[in-house]
């Protein structure tokens, strides 16, 4: 059986030549706008040094668990792409796992438990910071003001470092009551 030829009719638009070329370049501008918009992210530093070896798998292994939303923001994209950081709204509250031990971690220093982690508060310009205590590798949450009370942040995020992240060996530096 053979196909049935249509013959066309030309009619003559002034810009139907121009047609595909607009399409084209709309395309083109949605298409750059969605690649910016998934290239880009809230700048989030990686802990330095770089976590390696175990630090680096427990740290995946935490980011795996992290839940989808923390105080109701959902998770927002982070720049440069990490297995060690993670962030939920705008202004965000971010995660980074394998930093540093605090300066301000003392034997003396008050800390609050939330779900059997310890974490060290630390005051900011317009938030707080929370830094695990007690754990094999140290994980740090940072609390906008609008988020207040911070410290509700911990509640979602403590459950995930409690299945990862190990409790190190040697005891806490916090007062024994």
């Amino acid at each position: 059986m053979r196909a049935r030829m249509i013959p066309r009719t030309s009619r003559a638009t002034p810009w139907r030549g121009a047609w595909p070329l607009a399409s084209l370049a709309a395309g083109s501008v949605a298409c750059a706008a969605l690649v910016t918009g998934c290239s880009s992210g809230l700048s989030v530093p990686i802990p330095q040094p770089e976590p390696t070896g175990v630090a680096a798998y427990t740290c995946a292994a935490l980011l795996g668990r992290l839940p989808d939303e923390v105080l109701h923001h959902n998770t927002t994209p982070t720049h440069p792409l990490s297995s060690f950081t993670s962030a939920w709204g705008d202004p965000a509250i971010v995660l980074r796992c394998g930093v540093s031990t605090p300066q301000a971690l003392k034997p003396t220093s008050e800390l609050i438990t939330v779900d059997g982690i310890d974490w060290l508060p630390e005051k900011l310009t317009h938030g707080y910071r929370f830094t695990t205590v007690g754990r094999v590798l140290n994980v740090e949450v940072s609390v906008p003001d609008k988020d207040a009370p911070e410290s509700g942040a911990l509640v979602d995020l403590s459950p995930a470092v409690t299945l990862t992240v190990p409790a190190a060996t040697t005891p806490s530096p916090s007062p024994s009551p």
